[in-house]
């Protein structure tokens, strides 16, 4: 039996695509199975990989301290607001003493400017000082509260108030009226208090622990001197002329009307000098 080339070649061909025909209905099965399985896997879009960035949190802004008015009738519950009854460390209060034209002669006005914006720079100190508290006295409105304190103008005290009847530590320190600027008033305040002048608390003008104050003779006093200031000059002068000479005119009319030694003749009458002509 012969074959023919053409037909053997036919042949090879049916056996062939025979033979490849199942591998490609496997494969087309194994890659169906894969689409499904990452289909249910979730694979994630391209978009759900974009990172989104996150806006870092913004800087809290420091705010500057307040600064509290302080006068004759809110003072002593301003300064002890902020202590607690058991209280061990100490709050600070920063007072700036000024006034206008009156008693600090127009020459605080640097002063203020200074001490108002030192409030920023004191609020932004590291550590914070969280027990620091500021006041500001003005000596023209509260001549009274300032004449009880023995305050002067161009100066800052710095109390350390604990809870009554705690001894309160008193500093004072002055400073140069047109120079000042605000990091002045910062330095004084970090500075060690061996710098500052102690006011101790058993001297008279004292404003919390003095004599005059326990005793409730310190603002009496306040309104006793605030009239003196308020009286004018040459009043106060001719007050004290009249009462010098009402002393010395007392004194004379004494030492004319005192008796003399008993048994002592009297004294003769006084005649004009001889070789005048008329005795």
């Amino acid at each position: 039996m012969r074959f023919s080339t053409a037909a053997a070649i036919m042949a090879l061909g049916s056996l062939s695509a025979a033979a490849e025909s199942p591998f490609e209905q496997y494969k087309a099965k194994f890659q169906n199975f894969l689409s499904s399985f990452s289909g249910s896997a979730g694979i994630p879009d391209v978009a759900d990989n974009v990172q989104v960035p996150i806006a870092k949190p913004k800087s809290k802004t420091v705010e500057p301290k307040k600064i509290d008015t302080l006068t004759l009738a809110n003072w002593k519950d301003t300064l002890y607001g902020p202590v607690h009854a058991e209280a061990t460390i100490p709050e600070e209060w920063l007072v700036l003493i000024t006034g206008r034209n009156k008693t600090c002669f127009g020459r605080c006005e640097q002063l203020e400017k200074a001490f108002n914006e030192s409030a920023l720079k004191l609020a932004s100190l590291k550590p914070t000082p969280h027990n620091l508290h500021l006041a500001s006295v003005n000596c023209d409105d509260e001549p009274v509260l300032c004449n009880s304190w023995s305050a002067s103008t161009g100066v800052v005290w710095l109390f350390e108030m604990l809870p009554a009847p705690t001894e309160t530590s008193l500093y004072v320190k002055r400073l140069n009226t047109t120079t000042v600027t605000s990091q002045d008033i910062v330095d004084a305040y970090t500075a060690p208090r061996e710098e500052w002048r102690k006011v101790d608390s058993d001297s008279y003008f004292h404003p919390i622990d003095g004599f005059f104050a326990k005793n409730g003779l310190a603002v009496p006093l306040g309104w006793f001197f605030w009239g003196l200031n308020a009286v004018p000059s040459w009043v106060m002068m001719l007050g004290v002329s009249f009462i010098s000479r009402s002393m010395m005119n007392k004194r004379v009319d004494g030492m004319a009307n005192r008796p003399g030694p008993a048994g002592a003749p009297a004294a003769a009458p006084r005649g004009a000098p001889p070789g005048d002509g008329r005795s």
